[in-house]
């Protein structure tokens, strides 16, 4: 699980609870009817704008606001350094051994075109295709949270107008007046707290992941393409690792665990 995300829901949570409980009582702030309208408005805007296939795989990428950075760039950087080294010493041929130790997709799916023999300009075009056709699914799922978070403040903001025409019916009982208003902008409340909190949050953290695996698969076309052409692996390191930040390259450098698979 990704602590950055749980510790930030919870704890964004609780600091509104500690607010209101300081000032007055949490029950104040719970009304069912309230939170049915945000709710149910919000995700019934979301059916609408999306088809119902999109939405049920978009919900299913949420997971990967919550699980834990599988950021690993110096894992993938060895393993195609390991690549190079097989295919320098015992060819590309070789590499197809190499494939059953491969756990990502793209990667091994790589791998295989070159085994086969496959014009360095195709097997560029065929990973580039899939990586653009991964980034749009990855887009569709942020575009959905964007969604939600933009209709959650609308409809808290329908909902305090319902609770205002109710409240105006009954200006005949002046002491109604201020709990129905208090009523008409808690839906206000819940769909600010909703978008603010978690829609538009897991959508920035959904696009930050989406960038870290894109990054990856970056990484490897390249290194797939060196290895291909014939490079040196020291020098295939040092192209892969033009793609980090400085801060990220030295980590790898200090670790020793790249250079120990160019010297295979």
């Amino acid at each position: 699980m990704d602590l950055a995300t749980i510790i930030g829901i919870v704890s964004g949570l609780l600091l509104v609870v500690w607010g209101i409980l300081g000032k007055g009582s949490l029950s104040w702030f719970l009304d069912f009817s309230s939170f049915l309208i945000v709710i149910g408005g919000t995700i019934a805007a979301t059916f609408v704008s999306f088809p119902l296939d999109k939405v049920l795989a978009s919900f299913k990428v949420v997971k990967k606001a919550f699980s834990t950075n599988g950021f690993q760039p110096g894992s993938v950087i060895n393993k195609i350094i390991d690549l190079a080294n097989v295919a320098r010493r015992e060819g590309l041929l070789a590499l197809e051994e190499a494939v059953e130790d491969i756990n990502d997709e793209f990667l091994q799916k790589g791998v295989m075109l070159i085994v086969d023999g496959t014009d360095p300009e195709l097997v560029k075009n065929i990973l580039e295709t899939e990586l653009s056709f991964l980034e749009e699914r990855h887009s569709e799922g942020k575009s959905l949270f964007d969604m939600m978070g933009t209709m959650a403040p609308a409809f808290g903001m329908i909902g305090t107008l319902i609770g205002l025409v109710i409240m105006l019916k009954q200006l005949d009982d002046p002491k109604s007046i201020g709990p129905s208003m208090a009523v008409a902008l808690i839906t206000t409340f819940y769909g600010s707290l909703l978008a603010n909190l978690i829609f538009v949050p897991i959508s920035k953290k959904l696009k930050i992941r989406s960038r870290e695996e894109i990054l990856l698969k970056e990484i490897m076309i390249e290194g797939l393409l060196s290895i291909q052409a014939g490079e040196n692996p020291r020098i295939i390191e040092e192209k892969l690792k033009a793609f980090l930040p400085p801060a990220i390259r030295k980590s790898l450098s200090n670790d020793g665990k790249t250079e120990a698979g160019v010297n295979e």
